[in-house]
């Protein structure tokens, strides 16, 4: 059985500033699970291109509200939303200006734990 706390995730490196946001990654490759699991913080007013040429993934939201937009669709995101990136799909993903955005995100296949996005990046970023 794995047990975790979020606070303790602070001091290792799961703990992930991922450019406009962070990380809290619970559930990595490395603890065999065969997916990953995230709490998701992206930072009031931001927004970031992204795209997961390697992972799909899944988030919910729990608290804030936002946008994701792809495929020239945006569709709002606030608690007891999900959205689920089933194709790899290229995505920009917005937070209000209210307040963060916390979601629960889950990849697959499982991140290793420390990958990042460089939200100044020319197009999509992603791992």
């Amino acid at each position: 059985m794995i047990i975790r706390k979020r606070t303790d995730i602070e001091q290792t490196d799961r703990f992930v500033h991922w450019g406009n946001g962070t990380s809290h990654r619970f559930l990595v490759e490395s603890d065999g699970m065969g997916f990953t699991l995230c709490h998701t913080i992206v930072f009031a007013g931001t927004s970031t291109e992204l795209k997961y040429e390697n992972h799909l993934e899944a988030c919910y939201c729990i608290q804030g509200a936002g946008w994701v937009s792809s495929g020239g669709r945006t569709h709002r995101i606030e608690p007891g939303t999900l959205y689920a990136l089933d194709q790899h799909d290229e995505h920009v993903l917005t937070a209000d200006d209210a307040g963060d955005l916390v979601l629960v995100s889950v990849f697959n296949p499982p991140l290793t734990g420390t990958e990042s996005h460089d939200p100044n990046a020319q197009g999509p970023s992603g791992y």
